[in-house]
């Protein structure tokens, strides 16, 4: 299994963000179906002394046909959210993308009303920088 091109560099802005990567990558095995999410992640939420957890699917949209590359992403959210819902409903799925393809391709409103319909959480990630994230829940 092949790590995305920006896997690292997504993990150690989880971690500069006070998150403990808990699972590179989380495993899910439903039936005899296996997938891998990136990353999963957990903080302690000081407030509520209890944890919160994350899994991450992060992808470059470093293909020509960013369109074929989304269609990839939202099949592969999707089916990973209803593992979830099965195996573990408190953690939260998002999907990690570059800034870049973010504030482009993802303003479209094709784009937009995909992520608004399937109820997709975001993490935007810069790729030449570990000390930044952007939550877009």
């Amino acid at each position: 299994m092949a790590k995305d091109l920006y896997h690292d560099v997504v993990k150690k802005a989880l971690i500069n963000e006070g998150w403990t990567v808990t699972h590179d990558p989380y495993p899910l095995k439903i039936g005899s179906v296996r997938m891998f999410i990136d990353l999963g992640a957990e903080r302690i939420i000081a407030a509520e002394k209890d944890n919160e957890k994350i899994a991450v699917e992060i992808k470059s949209f470093s293909d020509d046909s960013l369109i074929s590359m989304f269609h990839e992403a939202v099949g592969q959210y999707d089916n990973y959210q209803i593992a979830l819902e099965d195996e573990e409903p408190n953690r939260i799925l998002f999907l990690a993308v570059p800034e870049s393809v973010y504030d482009s391709f993802f303003q479209e409103p094709f784009i937009q009303k995909v992520i608004a319909k399937r109820c997709i959480k975001i993490i935007v990630y810069q790729p030449d920088n570990e000390n930044s994230v952007l939550w877009k829940r």
